[in-house]
């Protein structure tokens, strides 16, 4: 199995042990997770850029320049979902928990389901 990078949208600090940011825009920071054949390897922290209005693509290519391959998500809106289709991250879809740690197990694990189109949400609602 090849090396994954998982990036997942995260409040305050992050990290393993922290909590899923509700909406991916606007977290605090980046968990990002460096899997290697089904097992975590690393941690690191990506702080968020400032997300201005209209400016979905901002952390798409934050996260594309730091070379993430997946992003779990419990909500997104369809232009940064389409801006992440276009630079090859894969988008996951988890909208039940908040907790870092269990979410990243169930992706190594293959059971966090790629996001649908009709799971996508109108951008800013309050989710």
């Amino acid at each position: 199995m090849a090396k994954v990078r998982i990036a997942v949208p995260s409040e305050g600090e992050g990290g393993l042990d922290g909590k899923r940011a509700g909406h991916f825009g606007h977290c605090d920071v980046f968990t990002l997770i460096d899997v290697e054949d089904g097992e975590i390897k690393e941690v690191s922290i990506l702080p968020n850029k400032e997300h201005v209005q209209g400016g979905c693509m901002v952390p798409v290519n934050l996260l594309a320049e730091h070379k993430v391959q997946q992003l779990v998500v419990g909500g997104i809106g369809m232009r940064p979902l389409m801006g992440f289709q276009q630079v090859g991250i894969d988008v996951y879809h988890d909208a039940e928990r908040i907790d870092i740690r269990p979410v990243v197990e169930d992706m190594i694990a293959g059971k966090v389901p790629v996001i649908q189109n009709d799971q996508v949400c109108g951008g800013g609602g309050g989710h």
